[in-house]
């Protein structure tokens, strides 16, 4: 997994809440456990005019010119603006690799669904919970300033704005520790590796039966 530390980036708004994992990934895209190859479906039902289906050239399928995430100006975004409840609906990892593979490594909003959230923790996504009153105004200010930035710090757990306003945000002490230093489920079990292996060459001897 991606450490992340420090992110300057541009910022998109999606201004709706309770936006499900059905509308971040359709279902018909969860065939594939690869992890990656979704982004260009993020939000497919509402990114483009005509339904999708998996291996389709969606370079040649029609946008929907009133996505707000198709406007130009939020090309290459990598901090998402949300709504309270963002992520709600079925548990589907493949919402958070839908964010990631399209750039996305900050979600911003009121409220998460608890799964989405814990979900982006464990694929690099730095999900920031924050007051509905600082989410209102950086809204404003998104819509306002073309070319909007937000400079994300994890350790000092701060958001900079362009003007130099600092917003503090809460993080879990040990999902912090995992997102700086690129750890997911797998890479903190395999720092065990050696336990792992001792153990399982003691159990042969114990139970020789087992592994027959």
């Amino acid at each position: 997994m991606e450490k992340f530390e420090v992110l300057n980036g541009l910022v998109a708004p999606l201004d709706r809440p309770n936006v499900d994992t059905d509308a971040i990934i359709p279902k018909q895209y969860l065939k594939s456990v690869k992890r990656t190859g979704f982004g260009p479906n993020l939000f497919d039902d509402w990114r483009y005019l005509e339904p999708g289906e998996p291996g389709q050239d969606h370079s040649k399928r029609k946008l929907n010119p009133d996505f707000v995430l198709n406007r130009d100006r939020y090309a290459g975004a990598q901090i998402l603006l949300g709504r309270d409840n963002f992520g709600c609906g079925s548990s589907r990892e493949h919402a958070v690799w839908a964010l990631e593979d399209a750039g996305f490594r900050v979600v911003l909003a009121p409220g998460f669904a608890d799964i989405f959230f814990t979900n982006c923790f464990k694929n690099g996504v730095l999900p920031i919970v924050l007051d509905a009153g600082v989410m209102d105004r950086l809204f404003a200010e998104v819509e306002a300033n073309e070319g909007y930035c937000l400079k994300v710090d994890l350790e000092a757990q701060t958001i900079t704005t362009p003007d130099g306003e600092v917003i503090g945000f809460e993080v879990d002490a040990f999902r912090k520790y995992c997102l700086l230093n690129g750890l997911d489920d797998i890479d903190l079990t395999m720092r065990h590796v050696d336990v792992i292996r001792a153990y399982e060459k003691r159990r042969r001897v114990e139970a020789p039966w087992l592994f027959a």
